[in-house]
Parts: structure tokens; sequence; C-alpha cells
């Protein structure tokens, strides 16, 4: 993992320093920013390496950004980007007439070593997200990825919540991934069906599509397991496929579905045994989804290998 913040560096310096270290040396572009602008710059970023690739992000005051011809020849990338603008809308521009709004929220998809150019709509802040996937003929799958200009990803498809929930996982600080290898792999390809290189019927796009279906049944787990009356059928509807594809989608997960759901209350439970004292047992497990006092401690215990009562006076006693 690679931190960097401009809160130690003197007012005066940040911009230079943030321009001249991480923008042209580690991300290989040019940022430009009025003078009069640049004693309040601030920024911070975070970059980890993942499956073989890396996944980063970025928060920062408003500024020009372009990759240049010159920029490409010092750093070439050779890699699949995949980025998504969480704040800080702008325009995009890559040649050749090539120009499109980038709103807050939108993903875009490019080969790395070709110039772009980017405007701020405002002088906000912004807030970025960005996938590197270096990149070869058998990630491919044969297709070329070397001529893909910045373009916007549609959310208008049938494969948007897959393909977000995978990019999510992939870019969290302190994910859980079942393969981060083959979940790059997978993510590389969703994005070369996006682009329209790969069909939607070809085998290793299908099994992209149930990594990414996968991830966005955890999602909706995670912001509902409190729900006692959390089902399988209840996340298949939400995520628009039948109960049997929501079981074939965890086979190549590393627990079912139940066994899921159960370690992400458990996990939740403990949490709040710890930080919350004097909340009593019982209502910690009714508060995490757990059906019965009986199931929570057996899956307490078969998870920790101890009560919930001793897992918290062991915390406690240091």
């Amino acid at each position: 993992m690679i931190r960097f913040s401009t809160d130690d560096i003197p007012p005066e310096d940040r911009f230079d320093q943030w321009r001249e270290v991480r923008g042209k040396s580690l991300f290989g572009v040019t940022i430009e920013l009025p003078p009069d602008r640049r004693h309040t710059f601030k920024g911070s970023f975070r970059a980890q390496a993942v499956g073989g690739a890396v996944a980063s992000e970025m928060q920062a005051s408003a500024y020009r950004v372009s990759r240049t011809t010159a920029d490409i020849a010092r750093i070439a990338g050779h890699s699949l980007c995949i980025s998504h603008q969480v704040k800080g809308p702008g325009m995009l521009d890559t040649g050749g007439g090539r120009m499109q709004a980038v709103r807050n929220g939108d993903i875009v998809i490019c080969h790395s070593d070709l110039p772009y150019a980017g405007v701020p709509d405002s002088s906000d802040d912004f807030h970025y997200q960005m996938l590197k996937i270096p990149v070869d003929d058998e990630l491919m799958l044969g297709q070329p990825a070397h001529d893909l200009f910045a373009t916007r990803y549609m959310d208008e498809t049938t494969f948007s919540r897959p393909f977000r929930a995978l990019f999510n996982a992939l870019n969290a600080e302190q994910g859980k991934l079942i393969d981060p290898v083959r979940d790059v792999t997978h993510m590389a390809r969703l994005a070369m069906m996006a682009r329209g290189r790969l069909s939607p019927g070809m085998p290793e796009v299908r099994a992209a599509l149930r990594s990414g279906l996968c991830y966005a049944a955890q999602e909706i787990m995670t912001q509902r397991k409190h729900q006692q009356k959390l089902t399988p059928a209840a996340v298949a509807l939400a995520l628009g496929i039948s109960v049997r594809q929501l079981h074939v989608v965890f086979e190549s997960a590393e627990l079912t579905f139940s066994r899921t759901l159960a370690l992400m209350r458990v996990e939740e439970a403990k949490r709040l045994l710890l930080e919350f004292p004097a909340l009593p047992v019982i209502q910690v497990a009714y508060a995490c989804g757990f059906d019965s006092l009986a199931t929570f401690y057996r899956v307490f215990n078969g998870t920790y290998g101890m009560s919930p009562g001793d897992a918290r006076d062991a915390h406690f006693r240091g």
C-alpha cells in the first residue's frame, strides 16, 4: 500500500510536489492549475497492488489534467484503465473531435497509452478511483485494447450492477476478494465486453458476470444483513435473477449464500460486542439478523471458538 497526502507539506510547496512527484513521476500526466489557486491546493491518494493490477484512489483540489504524447513516451503503461469519477464532473477530450461530459458516478474505460485532456466543471474538490490492469493477448482473449480511447461506460445495460460491484470489490481498501487474480481477469473481460470487444455469450465473459453478480449479491447482503427474513429469493429478486442462478453464482465463492450471510452477521455481532460492552448479548444477536439466541451462540462459537461473553471478557482483559 502506498499513501501520500499534502497535509505534511508547506502550503506553498503542495501543488509543485503533487505535480512533479505524483503527477509526472507516478501517474505519467501533466497537471495545470492557475498560480493564484496553488496556495490552497490539497490532495491525498492511496494505491495498492491487487491480483497483478493496481487500484488507486485520489481526492484533491480541482485541476486540469492531460496525458500527452510526451507523457506516454516517458511512462508507458500498456494497461487497461477503468476509472470511476466519484465526484467532480468535467469534460474529457481525447482528440479527433471526441469530446464528452463525465458526470459524478461515471465510469470511463480506456487504454493507458492514448492521449486525453480533462477539464473540471468547477473549482470544487474531486474524488477519483482507478483500476489499472496490464494487458496481454491471453487476458484480452485475442482482442485489441491499444486503440481504446477513453469512453464513458453506459449504465443502461443489464450488466451494470455486476460490473460496478466487481469494480468496487477490487478497489476496496480492506476488501475481501474471493480470488484477486481471477477477479482482475474477470474485470478486464467485463470492461472489454462493455467496449464491444468481447461478446456477452462467451464462456469467459459469462464467468466474469457470475463473479460480478456474486459481489453484487454480497453488497445487498451487507446492506440488509440485519433483516432476519433476508432470503436467497429476496436477494435474487433485487439482482433480477432466479434463486437457482443465485446459488450457481455462489458456487465459485468460498462459502455458500447461507454461510456468507451468517459470517457477515457474526462479524458485525463481534464488532458490536467489543465496541459496546454494556449492550446485552441478546440485543446484539437480534440487531445483527439472527432469529434466535441459540443460533447466534452456535454460529459465534463455531466461528471464533468461544462464546460471545468469553470473547468480550478476553478483549477487555487485554
